[in-house]
Parts: structure tokens; C-alpha cells; sequence
């Protein structure tokens, strides 16, 4: 089914629909699950507090935090509510007005968060880390009206100098800020919610910038629900007695999903965490009788090093994303915990996962299958299908897809309808996915195609390896070498100069054991943490970078120096 018309919109503020994509750009949109079959008219806010409120679950738990918080689904409304009334009578909020949303993981972020929904407002979640020429940057993508930030967070927001954004803090005094949260109490509990359609903008989520400026994706009502109702449902299959808990900040769309959406949507609970090293994750698993945790394969690897495996033991599902992961922590984890961890893979242009797969659908080291209500194939470069077993780009297809804002990118991202999402993968002859490299990852080296993510599985595997990231360095010989960039379990510093060379000796020939000799790293520099961005990805373009600069190789594409076969 093609979704062909807008519905009326309730937004007053105009700029979102304004620069929605021609619709020509656009992917195709199929909504062949029944229950993302939504009505025209659906505002989220209200259909993931109120509705479950209505249905008898105003008394049950819903945001939880470490302090002791514990608010009822009641409660949140009532926060909510009378947040609403100080955005639309204080504030002179508008249908339609975008709001940056700063600030960790707390329960008077996720107030916030819904109040600006029923309000009619478009919300604009970022990482409380980004700094002011950041800050400016994605505002003059968005646009914003209005920005309301942790007390804690103003500082970098501020010294932006946004012209025109008026700022309202949460959480704390600020000299010459309003609390939003004290301009509330007075408020009353009761709002009435804005309307929107279905298909009105809810939410504008900045992709994170692995790859240079950011792009705004925007995103509707429905699909805010749409991941909910397919990949949590199917997949996932929360209950509403599940206590859900997570690293992801709610800025990014996976903790967004996972802490917010996924467990009000079925009644459940979530325990809001600003800040928690693996130990203490684990730790606050157990105190909280956790059952539902969202982090990276790291975050779980670093767990059991440090003898948590019988915290994870409570969980009844573990989700891991963000980052690729290796089988090695699959299996490590299912030997220690007896879980067997879900892996998926999702991007901010379809919001959440749309291939992964739970219990024994599970095929360890693959990502798994498309999520029900959406479609996967691989292509080649022409856009032509991919035979099975053979690698090329992922494209997908579905009820969520890439809208990006007013940027030239749309055609790279969405190509004959498809999500060209920029990973490899290979599908098997089973329809099971195989992860190989981000598209730009693959290294060609004296004319073999090396992925980049095998690799990194072999160095991982190798117990001296804490992480690490493989990308492409120039070679004059080879075109392209594997170049490895090591975090060493313990510290670099604990290396030393001569231990660096024993360690450097001891991966490559670990490497040349477990895969085929050629693709070792010829490369490898050892370094104290990986370039991450807000959202915890690795940030392969620096490593590119410096592996290029270090290389003394030039990459003019006049240089000499070619790919030779050997």
C-alpha cells in the first residue's frame, strides 16, 4: 500500500510540512500489519498516556529513577498536563512550533517530552553533550521556537547565542532562566490535547553525524507508534509487568524507543538513568528487578568482565544495537546468562529496528530477519538485486521511512522507493542478514574485497582486545591495507613501547588463526578510547581520516599508486 495523500494538518506553524521532501523523493511506505493501520486523526502523546490511563492503567508504574522517583501513569499525565498549559498560555505555543528538548534521561525530561506532544509541538530531542557550534548548527536546521534545558546543560546552550530562541530550564535555578517545572504547579491536571493527524510531524531527530553535518529526519505521529507496534511488538514482546532500563539517551531514536515508547505502549514501566558505567547498569538491574535492557554489545561485554553475569541473569530480554555485534559477545553472554541476546539494526531515518530477530528465530552472528511489517532485500551499485550470498547495500522498505528536511541528501538516502540505509550486508539463502561493513567501510586491498566488521570480530574475540574499529588505510602497494585501531584491555599506557609490538605481533597472528590469512590488519595502533559521537557510535570518518594522514600515501586521484593484484 502506497500512502499517497497528507491529511489536513493541525499545525498552525507551518515550517515542518513546508519542508517535507518533494513527494516524489519520498520512499514507499507499506502498512501491511494490521495494527499499523492508524486513524487519520492521532495525536501520540495522547494515545500512549491518556489511552493506557482510560484503559485502567492510571495507577500502574511508569517512570522510575534511581533517586527513589516512582510516578504512576497518572502522575505523568498530570506533569504533562500542566506542563502543556505553560507552553500553550505562558509561552503562546502554536500547533506546529519546534521545541529543543535538552537534557539526561529523567522523568521531568519525559514530562516534558509529552507535554510538548499534546501541545501539538514539534519536539526536538539532542544530546545534553553537544556543544554551542553543534547547538547552531542544528538550529538553523530546525528552525526552533522555544528550547528547554536541564539546569545543569545551560551553559553550552547559551553561549550558541541562537538569536531569537527563548530558553526555559527544568530541574534547577538559573539566573535569569523561568523553571518551567515551578511555572506548572499552579497549572491544572486536565489538557485538552491538540488534534494532529496522523501523518502532522511529531518529531525532528538529528542523525549523528558519523559522516560530517547533521540531517534532520522528520518524523510523523504514526510512526513514533509505527516501531512500537511492529519491531517491539513482533520482535521484542513486552508485557506490561516488564521494568525496561537502558544507556541510550532518549535523544537517540534507539533509547527513545526503548525507554520510552516501547514500555508505555504495552503499560509497562522504565527506569530513567542519567549516567551508568557498565558495573553500575548491572547493578541497578538487580536493585530494580529489571527484566527489559537496551545498550550496546560493549556495554554487555563489559558487564560480564566485571563479574555481573548474575545480575543479567533477572533479564527476560536483552536488546543490543547501535553498534554491530559480535558473536563472540553472543555467545559469551548466552553461556554466562543463559540469555539470548536480540540484535537488530535500525537507523534515525526509520526510527528503530527493522531487521533483528528474538528466542529461536535467533541465527547467532547474523542480524537476523526483516521485522514483520517490512521488507529488506540487497542490491548492487546499479540498484539491481543481489543474488544470495553475495554482499551489497541493504535497502529496506516499510511503515517508518527517511523524510529528510530540506536537504539534497534525500536522493542518496531513498532510491526507487527504497532506504538505501549505507550498510553491507548479504542475505542467505534462509532470508537470515548478515552485517559486513558500513558501505563506505569495505576495503578493497590488492583486489580482495576485506570487510572491515570480520575483523573487528576476530581482533574482539582475542581476550588483550577491550574494542575496536578497522577502516581503510592508503597503500601504495596494495591500493588499500586493514588498519586497525585497538583499544587494549587494561590501557595503552600499560603497554609500553615494547609490549605495543608484542601485542601488535600476538592480534595479527590471532587474526591470520581465525579468519582467512589476507585479511589480517597489517596495521594496528593502539589508542586509549574510540572517537564516539554523542550517541555512542564510532566516528569511522576520523579514523579514516587519520589512517589517510598518517598513511603518506596522497589520495589525489591523479596520484600513480593503484590497486595491484598479488
Amino acid at each position: 500500500m502506497l500512502d499517497t495523500e497528507l491529511s489536513p494538518s493541525a499545525h498552525v506553524d507551518t515550517f515542518c510540512r513546508d519542508n517535507l521532501p518533494p513527494r516524489e523523493l519520498w520512499p514507499e511506505f507499506l502498512f501491511e500489519v494490521p495494527e499499523v493501520q492508524y486513524p487519520a486523526q492521532l495525536n501520540v502523546g495522547t494515545v500512549l498516556l491518556d489511552d493506557v490511563i482510560n484503559g485502567g492503567g492510571g495507577d500502574r508504574p511508569c517512570i522510575l529513577a534511581p533517586d527513589g522517583t516512582r510516578w504512576t501513569y497518572a502522575d505523568l499525565r498530570d506533569h504533562a498536563n500542566r506542563i502543556a498549559h505553560v507552553f500553550v498560555e505562558d509561552l503562546g505555543m502554536v500547533p506546529g512550533n519546534r521545541v529543543l528538548l535538552r537534557g539526561p534521561n529523567n522523568p521531568w525530561l519525559v514530562a516534558i517530552w509529552f507535554a510538548a506532544l499534546k501541545a501539538g509541538a514539534v519536539i526536538v530531542p539532542t544530546m545534553p553533550m553537544l556543544r554551542p557550534k553543534e547547538l547552531r548548527t542544528i538550529c538553523e536546521i530546525g528552525n526552533f521556537n522555544l528550547a528547554i534545558c536541564d539546569h545543569r546543560f545551560t551553559g553550552d546552550l547559551l553561549d550558541s547565542q541562537i538569536p531569537g530562541l527563548r530558553t526555559l530550564t527544568y530541574g534547577g535555578h538559573v539566573d535569569g532562566l523561568d523553571d518551567i517545572v515551578a511555572l506548572a504547579e499552579s497549572k491544572p491536571t486536565t489538557f485538552d490535547d491538540v488534534p494532529t493527524a496522523a501523518d502532522d510531524v511529531s518529531m525532528l531527530a538529528f542523525t549523528s553525524g558519523t559522516t560530517g553535518k547533521p540531517k534532520a529526519t522528520m518524523h510523523f505521529h504514526r510512526d513514533i507508534l509505527a516501531n512500537a507496534d511492529t519491531f517491539s511488538r513482533y520482535v521484542l514482546k513486552p508485557e506490561a509487568d516488564d521494568v525496561f532500563v537502558g544507556t541510550p539517551p532518549i535523544a537517540f531514536t534507539f533509547g527513545l524507543g526503548g525507554l520510552v515508547i516501547f514500555p508505555l505502549r504495552v503499560g509497562a514501566s522504565t527506569l530513567m538513568v542519567e549516567k551508568a558505567t557498565p558495573e553500575q547498569l548491572a547493578d541497578l538491574i538487580t536493585e530494580h528487578q529489571v527484566t527489559v535492557c537496551f545498550t550496546a554489545p560493549t556495554a554487555y561485554k563489559a558487564m560480564l568482565a566485571k563479574g555481573k553475569a548474575s545480575s543479567l541473569r533477572g533479564l527476560r530480554r536483552a536488546v543490543s544495537a547501535g553498534e554491530h555485534l559480535p558473536r563472540s559477545t553472543w555467545e559469551a553472554l548466552r553461556d554466562a546468562t543463559g540469555l539470548r541476546l536480540i540484535d537488530g539494526i535500525g537507523s534515525t531515518e526509520m526510527l528503530h529496528i527493522f531487521i533483528g530477530s528474538s528466542d529461536d528465530d535467533i541465527r547467532p552472528g547474523s542480524t537476523g530477519r526483516p521485522v514483520p511489517g517490512y521488507r529488506a532485500k540487497v542490491v548492487d551499485k546499479a540498484g539491481r538485486d543481489a543474488p544470495d550470498g553475495v554482499a551489497g547495500r541493504l535497502a529496506v522498505k516499510g511503515p517508518t521511512g527517511c523524510r529528510y528536511l530540506s536537504d539534497e541528501r534525500q536522493t542518496v538516502y531513498v532510491q526507487d522507493g527504497w532506504n538505501i540505509t549505507g550498510d553491507t550486508f548479504i542475505r542467505d539463502e534462509d532470508g537470515y542478514f548478515w552485517y559486513q561493513a558500513r558501505s563506505d567501510d569495505m576495503i578493497v586491498s590488492s583486489g580482495y574485497n576485506i570487510s572491515g566488521t570480520e575483523v573487528e570480530e576476530a581482533l574482539i574475540s582475542h581476550h588483550d582486545v577491550m574494542e575496536c574499529a578497522v577502516v581503510a588505510a592508503p597503500d601504495v602497494d596494495r591500493g588499500q591495507v586493514v588498519k586497525a585501531y585497538v583499544v587494549p584491555r587494561g590501557g595503552r599506557s600499560m603497554l609500553g613501547e615494547e609490549g605495543e609490538m608484542l601485542l601488535r605481533k600476538r592480534l595479527q597472528d590471532h587474526v591470520k588463526d581465525v579468519i582467512a590469512p589476507y585479511k589480517y590488519p597489517r596495521q594496528i595502533e593502539f589508542i586509549d578510547a574510540l572517537p564516539r559521537t554523542s550517541t555512542g557510535k564510532v566516528q569511522r570518518f576520523v579514523l579514516r581520516s587519520d589512517a589517510i594522514e598518517t598513511s603518506g600515501v596522497s589520495t589525489d586521484p591523479d596520484s600513480a599508486s593503484t590497486a595491484g593484484a598479488s
